[in-house]
């Protein structure tokens, strides 16, 4: 009997051991996280393509997430950037020309738990679907916007223009910044 009781003693004690931390976890206050998109999909469309996949499952796990476009990234929100773009396809960016492999999107849904026909088809709508469903803050560098001379209102509606002082801000308020 004294030999039963002492088996039951450990395992509540290991049982109590293994359930403390996750219990711990579960109480840890999200991580603010900020994923600087700063290369255009012109230059490498294989980095700027990565940040949304990261921001979802970033968000999934818990986290609150906010997009910087910064540097030459501001080119592939804007509406109508460069010759060819202004001539004949004034009303879109160039994520929105970027679609999403289909095996992207296959793996997307079963990765997210996503019914394969609500994953987004291209990047443009992509971003628009991470502001809009997922809560991620998305802001562009609006100084970089004018060493473009881009005009703010020509950039995607998913994307905030901001001055550098809240880019600051922004900085010094994320736990962990993502540079893609």
């Amino acid at each position: 009997m004294k030999r039963i009781a002492i088996t039951l003693a450990l395992l509540c004690g290991f049982t109590l051991l293994l359930w403390a931390p996750s219990s711990a976890a579960e109480t840890t206050p999200a991580t603010r996280i900020l994923i600087h998109m700063k290369t255009s999909l012109a230059e490498d469309d294989a980095q700027i393509c990565a940040v949304p996949n990261v921001a979802w499952a970033a968000v999934k796990a818990g986290h609150k997430v906010t997009i910087l476009v910064d540097a030459s990234a501001v080119t592939s929100v804007t509406k109508g950037f460069g010759f060819f773009n202004r001539m004949f396809r004034p009303d879109s960016t160039a994520l929105d020309h970027a679609r999403l492999p289909e095996r992207e999107r296959k793996s997307l849904s079963e990765q997210m738990g996503v019914p394969v026909e609500q994953i987004p088809h291209d990047y443009g709508e992509y971003f628009e679907f991470l502001k809009e469903k997922l809560g991620v803050e998305i802001y562009g560098n609006q100084t970089m916007m004018l060493l473009y001379k881009i005009d703010p209102s020509r950039v995607a509606s998913a994307v905030t223009p901001i001055p550098l002082d809240r880019m600051v801000q922004l900085f010094s308020e994320a736990d962990r910044i993502v540079v893609y």
